[in-house]
């Protein structure tokens, strides 16, 4: 009988443990699940811009309208040739320094052919003062001769045979195409659409190409090759990198960025 008693009372000490261990088990299991889903949740709302929401994109819009109104590419130019030679002068470069080379370089060299048969020497030294000139000659050069070959001496109107032209990439082709052409085919990213559409919080990458494709997403398509134009002028004449001149600036009240100086 007390073998039987000692059995019982044993059985029941385990059978109390057992739950117990089960109680403890499901809430251990419940809590990782909640901390789980709230830190995805925060992980996504990290990941896109918060200023993108289309009542304050076009505020943001109408205020550049505003100010920039007749805004355009600074890269003085007759054609889209010459635009496409400036552009890629410009790289690393001031716009009024290549002005003040082409005037001069677009006197000597008259057409695609012109450049393409240049003496490499020479065009070096001429475009010398805007920098990486080695470079840039075999990237002038080299696009010419492509346009003479392949395209009749004609710079060609879509971005994938702009892509193919040596020293090409999709900056220097939204550049030509949206100015020379009026064709809508991209957001032209350069160093002032990349800090002023941070600043602005309209896209959170740092890649030119996602943020390109950021803007695309959320600028009307015809306000593409304007809204690149804005930008850059805004980021030329306010919304500098080092003390931005947030009190004369009209997206002041729109701007909630960590380099405001107001």
């Amino acid at each position: 009988m007390a073998a039987k008693k000692k059995l019982k009372a044993s059985k029941k000490k385990t059978d109390k443990k057992a739950k117990s261990a089960g109680k403890a088990g499901i809430r251990a299991s419940a809590t990782p699940k909640t901390k789980t889903a709230k830190t995805g949740t925060a992980g996504a709302a990290a990941g896109k811009a918060a200023g993108t929401d289309p009542k304050r994109v076009a505020a943001i819009l109408a205020k550049l309208d505003e100010a920039y109104p007749q805004a355009t590419c600074e890269l003085k130019h007759g054609n889209a040739f010459q635009l496409l030679v400036a552009t890629i002068l410009s790289a690393q470069c001031t716009d009024v320094r290549v002005n003040q080379v082409t005037q001069e370089l677009f006197k000597k060299y008259t057409t695609p052919q012109a450049f393409a048969y240049a003496t490499p020497a020479e065009l070096e030294q001429e475009i010398r003062p805007t920098g990486f000139f080695r470079n840039k000659t075999k990237s002038v050069m080299g696009a010419s001769k492509e346009i003479v070959d392949k395209f009749g001496g004609q710079v060609p109107r879509t971005m994938e045979e702009m892509l193919t032209l040596p020293g090409v990439a999709r900056k220097t082709a939204n550049v030509v195409l949206g100015t020379a052409y009026g064709i809508p085919s991209g957001v032209v990213v350069d160093t002032h659409v990349i800090r002023l559409s941070r600043r602005l919080d309209l896209t959170r990458h740092e890649d030119p190409k996602k943020i390109e494709q950021d803007l695309m997403a959320i600028i009307p398509k015809e306000k593409w090759i304007q809204f690149s134009h804005q930008l850059i002028w805004h980021g030329r004449r306010v919304c500098f990198a080092r003390k931005p001149k947030c009190a004369a600036c009209n997206l002041e009240k729109l701007c909630y960025s960590k380099d405001k100086t107001v």
